[in-house]
């Protein structure tokens, strides 16, 4: 059964051993021009698989003379699960306890073992912009969708924002999603906010894309990957936002945005917060002014 890409070859092996059944190995050596040891492998391979065609064999060596042992395999496999980190951290704890093995070595191993993590070939790649510290009000401002289900397939969308300096927020909900939507929520949120957007932090959904970006002329950075605290503060005010109000109102567009009417004034102005020193944002922005 040596290596073939035809695409006939497992029926015509199948074939030859039900034929070598009736009429003898040597008869059907003869007809289908093999080799009567060809004929008997092909008929042992039948009595395990059944009367189903019999597949070509890989080309694919079983051995090669520099794998690496069993025994290097499951050190690197049982390293992986002990530490839980990535390939470069397997490969320094290895080479701490004398274990010479290259780290593409031990990337190959994690991904034959099925722990390697690897790059969704559908994600875009952005560029690494770096992250100012929130000094002054709108220097970084963070937006976000919550996604309110209003049955299997139908869905609402919150647009939201936070400015981190100052804890200002804004928040407004549409029956879509997409990035005109988002730039017109970008643009009422800047009408509404006693201050100018420099920054603006999203995450890499759809909304906030290329499109947007380079329609909202402003500075804009997306969250890295895999670092959840970039975007903190905008998550926990999702969740406040939906505690507070959303939880407590009809799911429609109309109800959510006539509570967001209500509650967003009152976070503003009222409330008050631990990370401002139990100033409310409007106060917080007010004395950012007498200072500055």
């Amino acid at each position: 059964m040596a290596y073939t890409d035809n695409p006939r070859a497992p029926r015509v092996r199948r074939d030859a051993a039900a034929f070598a059944k009736k009429h003898g190995v040597r008869t059907a050596a003869r007809r289908f021009g093999v080799s009567p040891g060809t004929i008997t492998k092909r008929m042992r391979k039948a009595m395990r698989i059944g009367e189903h065609p019999i597949p070509t064999k890989s080309s694919k060596p079983r051995h090669h003379p520099k794998q690496i042992s069993n025994e290097l395999v499951w050190q690197i496999f049982s390293t992986r699960l002990r530490v839980k980190r990535s390939a470069e951290v397997v490969h320094q704890i290895l080479k701490e306890q004398g274990v010479l093995v290259s780290l593409t070595t031990v990337k190959r191993t994690l991904d034959r073992t099925g722990l390697l993590k690897k790059r969704s070939p559908w994600k875009r790649f952005h560029p690494h912009v770096e992250r100012p510290l929130a000094e002054r009000p709108g220097s970084l401002v963070q937006l976000d969708t919550i996604h309110t289900m209003l049955d299997l397939k139908k869905r609402m969308y919150t647009f939201t924002l936070i400015d981190v300096y100052s804890r200002w927020a804004y928040a407004k909900t549409y029956p879509h999603m997409n990035a005109a939507i988002t730039l017109r929520f970008l643009a009422e949120a800047q009408a509404q906010a006693p201050f100018h957007f420099e920054m603006l932090q999203t995450d890499h959904g759809p909304e906030f894309g290329k499109w947007f970006v380079e329609r909202a002329q402003k500075k804009h950075r997306h969250s890295r990957i895999g670092k959840p605290n970039d975007n903190a503060h905008i998550e926990r005010f999702n969740r406040t936002l939906q505690e507070e109000c959303l939880d407590k109102v009809e799911r429609t567009p109309e109800a959510f945005n006539k509570a967001l009417g209500a509650y967003i004034p009152w976070y503003n102005s009222e409330r008050h917060h631990f990370g401002l020193a139990l100033s409310t944002p409007l106060k917080y922005l007010k004395c950012f002014q007498a200072i500055d």
